[in-house]
């Protein structure tokens, strides 16, 4: 198993910027995909991008605002997220995608837009 732990969130005004960062308690180097996901109040977890060795996605909601990165020699995912909107606040995770299958998810970092 690999354990991530998220940090980054907090609180900034519309047309902000965050990054967040994602350290895993492994190497994440034989992960071929990993992702960073959210959960808004009342909402299903969805994911927002995505980032293989071969390209990064993103649902179509972040594209263009949001950048994911990976550092393996860190074991640390990134999520880069500028122009932030009040519809981007939730809680944020990372985990592996495209595996098949989900790691034990983190506690998230809580990321919110308000003016």
């Amino acid at each position: 198993q690999v354990q991530f732990v998220e940090s980054g969130g907090g609180l900034v005004q519309p047309g902000g910027s965050l990054r967040l960062s994602c350290a895993a308690s492994r190497s994440i180097a034989s992960i071929y995909g990993m992702g960073w996901y959210r959960q808004a109040p009342g909402k299903q977890r969805e994911l927002v991008a995505g980032i293989t060795t071969l390209q990064t996605t993103y649902a179509d909601s972040v594209k263009g605002r949001f950048a994911i990165s990976r550092d393996n020699a860190k074991n640390t995912l990134y999520l880069q997220m500028n122009s932030l909107k009040p519809e981007d606040t939730a809680v944020y995770y990372c985990n592996r995608k495209d595996s098949g299958f989900f790691e034990p998810w983190g506690q998230g970092t809580q990321v919110t837009i308000s003016s």
